[in-house]
């Protein structure tokens, strides 16, 4: 067997290895029972920061649309980098938001971390399932595009392109959707966040 298949190999683990590996951290990581403390303050400036990174992905996933319709591979891939990073920065950053702050309830309004009568209001009630309408799928594409991107990234650079072609034709529409929705998910939450 030649270096480049045990390469290969390796580099497929290592994807399959992420994949089931970064969701089962993010669920433990915002699901544990406490939350790591001594952060500090500066970490509610993180979701801000997670909308900003998934406007400019976003942006940056059309623009290396547009680039590989009209045929400027060097301009895509510029394109496509900036997308893989902003993601990378997206992740750590979710991460350490949700592993030290609490989750903020849609609709609380006094942000006591409990919805009561006054805030259970019906106008509230049916936008906190509009919100979580959006925001269910939101995270369920979130962890399936995680494989899709990391076998479109090592296809690209490893010059599999009708490879990367087929994949990219599910990866592309899931990271654009992946992306707009955390926007509106973080537009229709940041009333709520702490002051």
């Amino acid at each position: 067997m030649s270096s480049l298949d045990s390469n290969q190999k390796l580099y497929l683990k290592l994807i399959w290895v992420l994949s089931i590996a970064i969701p089962i951290v993010v669920a433990i990581l915002i699901f544990a029972p406490d939350k790591i403390k001594g952060a500090g303050d500066w970490v509610y400036i993180l979701p801000h920061l997670n909308a900003t990174f998934n406007s400019i992905t976003s942006i940056v996933l059309l623009l290396g649309l547009y680039f590989i319709k009209q045929k400027n591979v060097k301009a895509h891939k510029s394109m496509m980098s900036i997308a893989f990073t902003l993601g990378s920065l997206f992740l750590v950053s979710y991460v350490v938001y949700h592993s030290t702050a609490d989750s903020t309830i849609y609709g609380d309004l006094n942000r006591n971390g409990v919805l009561d009568d006054v805030e259970k209001t019906k106008d509230v009630m049916f936008w906190r399932g509009f919100y979580h309408g959006v925001l269910l799928p939101h995270i369920i594409l979130a962890a399936v595009v995680v494989p899709f991107v990391l076998f479109a990234f090592y296809y690209a650079l490893s010059d599999k392109i009708e490879k990367h072609k087929k994949i990219v034709k599910w990866t592309f529409p899931i990271w654009l959707i992946v992306s707009i929705t955390g926007v509106v998910v973080y537009l229709m939450i940041s009333p709520y966040y702490p002051k």
